[in-house]
């Protein structure tokens, strides 16, 4: 395993150092800060309403269990 640091900016990441590799690798890449005003809203009571999210989804025909498991699959 080898360690490198670098910059995640733009949707990319910039390594510190070239590296002499030629050919794909696979990566994993650990995110040592996490700014706190990325992460988004949570739901609170205060701002969800039933009423106002039945009457949204009356035009929905399928059924949202169902949209809810294939949308996680998906992501899998």
């Amino acid at each position: 395993m080898l360690a490198v640091k670098g910059i995640y900016e733009n949707g990319l990441v910039r390594l510190e150092k070239e590296l002499p590799i030629k050919e794909p690798l696979k990566v994993i890449v650990t995110f040592l800060e996490y700014p706190d005003n990325q992460v988004s809203e949570k739901l609170s009571f205060n701002n969800f309403s039933f009423l106002s999210a039945r009457k949204k989804s009356e035009s929905y025909k399928g059924s949202l269990s169902d949209a809810v498991i294939e949308e996680r699959k998906s992501a899998l």
